[in-house]
Protein backbone atom coordinates (compact mmCIF):
# COMPACT_ATOMS: atom_id res chain seq x y z
CA UNK A 1 0.00 0.00 0.00
CA UNK A 2 1.34 3.41 -0.99
CA UNK A 3 0.74 6.53 1.07
CA UNK A 4 0.18 9.75 -0.84
CA UNK A 5 2.48 12.66 0.11
CA UNK A 6 -0.54 14.85 0.89
CA UNK A 7 -1.86 12.24 3.32
CA UNK A 8 1.54 12.02 4.99
CA UNK A 9 1.59 15.81 5.35
CA UNK A 10 -1.91 15.77 6.87
CA UNK A 11 -0.96 13.23 9.53
CA UNK A 12 2.51 14.50 10.42
CA UNK A 13 2.17 18.27 10.04
CA UNK A 14 -1.50 18.97 10.78
CA UNK A 15 -2.67 16.15 13.05
CA UNK A 16 0.82 15.69 14.57
CA UNK A 17 0.58 11.91 14.22
CA UNK A 18 3.91 10.38 13.27
CA UNK A 19 3.99 7.66 10.62
CA UNK A 20 7.56 6.64 11.32
CA UNK A 21 6.76 3.02 12.15
CA UNK A 22 4.25 2.15 9.45
CA UNK A 23 5.78 -1.26 8.81
CA UNK A 24 4.80 -2.80 5.46
CA UNK A 25 3.26 0.39 4.12
CA UNK A 26 5.32 2.29 1.55
CA UNK A 27 5.49 6.04 1.18
CA UNK A 28 5.11 7.49 -2.28
CA UNK A 29 7.97 9.86 -3.18
CA UNK A 30 8.82 10.33 0.45
CA UNK A 31 10.41 13.75 0.87
CA UNK A 32 13.83 13.62 2.51
CA UNK A 33 13.00 16.06 5.28
CA UNK A 34 14.71 15.80 8.61
CA UNK A 35 12.68 16.28 11.79
CA UNK A 36 12.53 19.69 13.44
CA UNK A 37 14.66 19.76 16.58
CA UNK A 38 14.79 22.50 19.20
CA UNK A 39 18.02 23.63 20.79
CA UNK A 40 18.31 23.23 24.55
CA UNK A 41 17.83 26.97 24.95
CA UNK A 42 14.67 26.82 22.84
CA UNK A 43 13.36 23.96 24.98
CA UNK A 44 14.05 26.08 28.07
CA UNK A 45 12.17 29.03 26.55
CA UNK A 46 9.21 26.84 25.65
CA UNK A 47 8.94 25.38 29.15
CA UNK A 48 9.28 28.82 30.72
CA UNK A 49 6.34 30.04 28.63
CA UNK A 50 4.09 27.13 29.66
CA UNK A 51 1.82 27.84 32.61
CA UNK A 52 2.41 25.57 35.65
CA UNK A 53 0.08 22.59 35.71
CA UNK A 54 -0.66 19.29 33.95
CA UNK A 55 0.06 20.59 30.44
CA UNK A 56 3.57 21.70 31.35
CA UNK A 57 4.22 18.48 33.26
CA UNK A 58 3.09 16.51 30.22
CA UNK A 59 5.43 18.52 27.99
CA UNK A 60 8.28 17.82 30.42
CA UNK A 61 7.67 14.08 29.98
CA UNK A 62 7.60 14.35 26.19
CA UNK A 63 11.07 15.87 26.23
CA UNK A 64 12.44 14.23 29.38
CA UNK A 65 11.31 10.68 28.57
CA UNK A 66 10.91 10.77 24.78
CA UNK A 67 7.21 9.91 24.91
CA UNK A 68 4.62 10.36 22.23
CA UNK A 69 1.77 12.59 23.40
CA UNK A 70 -0.71 9.70 23.36
CA UNK A 71 1.64 7.63 25.51
CA UNK A 72 2.03 10.38 28.10
CA UNK A 73 -1.72 10.95 28.38
CA UNK A 74 -2.44 7.22 28.74
CA UNK A 75 0.06 6.75 31.56
CA UNK A 76 -1.33 5.13 34.69
CA UNK A 77 -0.04 5.63 38.21
CA UNK A 78 1.45 2.13 38.42
CA UNK A 79 3.66 2.81 35.38
CA UNK A 80 5.74 5.47 37.17
CA UNK A 81 8.69 4.02 39.08
CA UNK A 82 10.19 6.94 40.97
CA UNK A 83 12.47 4.63 42.95
CA UNK A 84 14.42 3.58 39.85
CA UNK A 85 13.72 6.71 37.76
CA UNK A 86 12.04 4.58 35.14
CA UNK A 87 8.77 4.89 33.30
CA UNK A 88 6.96 1.94 31.71
CA UNK A 89 4.95 2.29 28.51
CA UNK A 90 2.52 -0.57 27.91
CA UNK A 91 0.83 -1.16 24.57
CA UNK A 92 2.49 1.80 22.90
CA UNK A 93 2.49 2.46 19.17
CA UNK A 94 2.35 -0.85 17.31
CA UNK A 95 1.35 -2.65 20.51
CA UNK A 96 4.88 -2.51 21.90
CA UNK A 97 5.95 -2.28 25.56
CA UNK A 98 9.08 -0.49 26.69
CA UNK A 99 10.85 1.16 29.60
CA UNK A 100 12.34 4.63 29.37
CA UNK A 101 13.91 7.16 31.71
CA UNK A 102 11.91 9.18 34.26
CA UNK A 103 13.78 12.46 34.89
CA UNK A 104 14.78 12.96 38.52
CA UNK A 105 13.77 16.61 38.19
CA UNK A 106 10.17 15.47 37.76
CA UNK A 107 10.01 13.31 40.90
CA UNK A 108 8.85 16.18 43.12
CA UNK A 109 6.43 17.76 40.61
CA UNK A 110 4.90 14.34 39.88
CA UNK A 111 4.41 13.56 43.57
CA UNK A 112 2.66 16.90 44.11
CA UNK A 113 0.56 16.41 40.98
CA UNK A 114 -0.47 12.88 41.97
CA UNK A 115 -1.46 14.05 45.42
CA UNK A 116 -4.04 16.33 43.79
CA UNK A 117 -5.12 13.61 41.36
CA UNK A 118 -5.59 11.11 44.19
CA UNK A 119 -7.81 13.52 46.12
CA UNK A 120 -9.96 13.93 43.01
CA UNK A 121 -10.11 10.16 42.54
CA UNK A 122 -11.22 9.62 46.13
CA UNK A 123 -13.94 12.23 45.68
CA UNK A 124 -15.08 10.50 42.48
CA UNK A 125 -15.21 7.15 44.28
CA UNK A 126 -17.33 8.71 47.01
CA UNK A 127 -19.71 9.93 44.30
CA UNK A 128 -19.82 6.50 42.64
CA UNK A 129 -17.95 7.54 39.49
CA UNK A 130 -14.40 6.49 40.38
CA UNK A 131 -14.00 3.64 37.89
CA UNK A 132 -11.41 4.18 35.17
CA UNK A 133 -11.48 2.54 31.72
CA UNK A 134 -9.56 -0.75 31.56
CA UNK A 135 -8.81 -3.08 28.64
CA UNK A 136 -11.45 -5.81 28.42
CA UNK A 137 -9.12 -8.64 29.44
CA UNK A 138 -8.04 -6.84 32.61
CA UNK A 139 -11.54 -5.63 33.45
CA UNK A 140 -12.87 -9.19 33.26
CA UNK A 141 -10.02 -10.73 35.25
CA UNK A 142 -9.92 -8.00 37.93
CA UNK A 143 -13.45 -6.56 38.31
CA UNK A 144 -12.47 -4.19 41.14
CA UNK A 145 -9.29 -2.88 39.50
CA UNK A 146 -11.12 0.03 37.86
CA UNK A 147 -11.37 1.86 41.19
CA UNK A 148 -7.87 1.01 42.43
CA UNK A 149 -5.53 3.99 42.68
CA UNK A 150 -2.68 2.34 40.80
CA UNK A 151 -4.81 1.94 37.67
CA UNK A 152 -5.86 5.58 37.49
CA UNK A 153 -4.58 7.92 34.77
CA UNK A 154 -1.70 10.20 35.71
CA UNK A 155 -3.34 12.97 33.71
CA UNK A 156 -7.11 12.60 34.18
CA UNK A 157 -9.62 14.85 32.48
CA UNK A 158 -10.97 17.82 34.37
CA UNK A 159 -14.51 16.66 33.57
CA UNK A 160 -16.51 13.44 33.73
CA UNK A 161 -17.84 11.87 30.54
CA UNK A 162 -20.04 8.98 29.48
CA UNK A 163 -18.30 6.01 27.90
CA UNK A 164 -20.10 5.48 24.55
CA UNK A 165 -19.36 1.76 24.67
CA UNK A 166 -20.67 0.94 28.14
CA UNK A 167 -22.62 4.05 29.13
CA UNK A 168 -20.57 4.28 32.33
CA UNK A 169 -19.80 7.76 33.62
CA UNK A 170 -16.11 8.05 34.36
CA UNK A 171 -13.07 10.32 34.19
CA UNK A 172 -11.02 9.67 31.06
CA UNK A 173 -7.51 10.98 30.49
CA UNK A 174 -6.88 14.55 29.33
CA UNK A 175 -7.39 15.30 25.65
CA UNK A 176 -4.39 15.66 23.37
CA UNK A 177 -5.81 18.87 21.89
CA UNK A 178 -5.58 20.63 25.26
CA UNK A 179 -1.85 19.92 25.51
CA UNK A 180 -1.25 20.74 21.85
CA UNK A 181 -2.95 24.12 22.23
CA UNK A 182 -0.95 24.90 25.35
CA UNK A 183 2.35 24.07 23.64
CA UNK A 184 1.44 26.13 20.57
CA UNK A 185 0.44 29.10 22.72
CA UNK A 186 3.70 28.87 24.64
CA UNK A 187 5.77 28.59 21.46
CA UNK A 188 4.03 31.64 19.99
CA UNK A 189 4.97 33.60 23.11
CA UNK A 190 8.69 32.93 22.63
CA UNK A 191 11.31 33.92 20.06
CA UNK A 192 11.34 30.39 18.66
CA UNK A 193 10.97 30.57 14.89
CA UNK A 194 10.80 26.82 14.31
CA UNK A 195 7.51 24.94 14.30
CA UNK A 196 7.48 23.72 17.89
CA UNK A 197 4.92 20.99 18.61
CA UNK A 198 4.48 18.20 21.13
CA UNK A 199 6.25 15.78 18.80
CA UNK A 200 9.11 18.23 18.32
CA UNK A 201 9.91 17.64 21.98
CA UNK A 202 10.25 13.89 21.32
CA UNK A 203 12.57 14.64 18.37
CA UNK A 204 14.60 16.93 20.63
CA UNK A 205 14.89 14.23 23.31
CA UNK A 206 16.43 11.81 20.81
CA UNK A 207 18.81 14.35 19.29
CA UNK A 208 20.02 15.71 22.63
CA UNK A 209 20.58 12.17 23.96
CA UNK A 210 22.76 11.46 20.92
CA UNK A 211 24.66 14.69 21.51
CA UNK A 212 25.33 13.56 25.07
CA UNK A 213 26.80 10.27 23.91
CA UNK A 214 23.92 7.79 24.10
CA UNK A 215 24.36 5.19 21.34
CA UNK A 216 21.81 5.01 18.56
CA UNK A 217 20.66 1.47 19.45
CA UNK A 218 19.73 2.63 22.95
CA UNK A 219 17.84 5.58 21.47
CA UNK A 220 15.98 3.13 19.22
CA UNK A 221 14.84 1.16 22.28
CA UNK A 222 13.88 4.27 24.25
CA UNK A 223 11.73 5.51 21.37
CA UNK A 224 10.39 2.05 20.44
CA UNK A 225 11.33 2.41 16.79
CA UNK A 226 10.84 -0.86 14.95
CA UNK A 227 13.43 0.03 12.32
CA UNK A 228 16.89 1.42 13.09
CA UNK A 229 16.70 3.63 10.00
CA UNK A 230 13.93 5.59 11.69
CA UNK A 231 16.26 6.42 14.57
CA UNK A 232 19.13 7.21 12.21
CA UNK A 233 17.34 10.38 11.11
CA UNK A 234 18.53 11.98 14.34
CA UNK A 235 22.12 11.09 13.50
CA UNK A 236 21.61 12.89 10.20
CA UNK A 237 20.27 15.92 12.06
CA UNK A 238 23.48 16.05 14.09
CA UNK A 239 25.66 15.56 11.03
CA UNK A 240 23.91 18.40 9.26
CA UNK A 241 24.09 20.80 12.21
CA UNK A 242 27.72 20.02 13.11
CA UNK A 243 29.46 19.35 9.81
CA UNK A 244 32.35 21.75 10.44
CA UNK A 245 31.56 23.80 7.34
CA UNK A 246 32.06 27.56 7.66
CA UNK A 247 31.34 30.43 5.32
CA UNK A 248 34.20 31.98 3.32
CA UNK A 249 32.79 35.39 4.29
CA UNK A 250 33.93 34.71 7.84
CA UNK A 251 37.51 34.09 6.69
CA UNK A 252 38.08 37.53 5.16
CA UNK A 253 40.71 39.59 7.03
CA UNK A 254 38.34 42.54 7.42
CA UNK A 255 34.63 42.71 8.14
CA UNK A 256 33.04 43.58 4.76
CA UNK A 257 29.70 44.42 6.34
Amino acid sequence: MVLDRALIFLYEQVLEIELDDIGPLDRADRPKRLPTVLSREEVRQLFAALSPGPNRLTAHLLYGSGLRLSEALRLRVKELDVGTSRLHVWDGKGGTDRTTVLPERLHGPLRRHLKTVKAQHEADCADGVGGVYLPDAIAEKYPTAKTEWRWQYVFPSTTLSEDPRSGAVRRHHRSDSAVQRAVKKAADATDIEKRATCHTLRHSFATHRLQDGTDVRTIQKLLAHEQLRTTMQYVHVLEQSDDGVTSPLDTLPEDPT
